[in-house]
């Protein structure tokens, strides 16, 4: 279920200018980056690309998401990585993508492992915007 605007806790502003090939940055200064499309793509790849971001983002949003599953689990989870891959592509609409999501979790057996990382899928917010609008797979 959408949050209402009432229930914001924080919000992150951030501006592009001249899209995949110019700068983003948000409006505290703390991230100000040159985007430029990647080298498959056609572009320079001197700066990121949005692609990157997104991965960043995710990932970092999928690893506070397993390890507050884990907490509750009780399963310590410290050292444990989490990794995005995005790919874009086109589709019917013009372009897309898709995500695998990966985590390595030392010390945790395996079953235990995955079923903390559907579980955070389940409850991070970023698996809660995608879910039904692109193709992650939990690896």
């Amino acid at each position: 279920m959408p949050i209402q605007q009432s229930d914001v806790l924080y919000t992150a502003v951030a501006t592009a200018e001249n899209g995949r090939d110019g700068r983003v940055a948000t409006d505290d200064g703390r991230l100000d980056v040159v985007v430029n499309p990647p080298k498959e793509l056609g572009g320079s790849g001197a700066g990121t690309n949005p692609e990157q971001l997104f991965a960043a983002g995710y990932s970092a949003c999928f690893q506070g998401a397993l390890a507050v599953v884990a907490r509750q689990s009780g399963v310590d989870v410290s050292g444990s990585r989490v990794t995005a891959k995005v790919g874009l592509g086109k589709n019917e609409e013009g372009f897309g993508i898709i995500v695998e999501i990966s985590a390595e979790i030392p010390g945790v057996e395996e079953g235990v492992a995955r079923d903390l990382v559907e579980k955070a899928h389940g409850v991070c917010p970023y698996s809660k915007a995608t879910g039904g609008n692109i193709s992650v797979t939990l690896a």
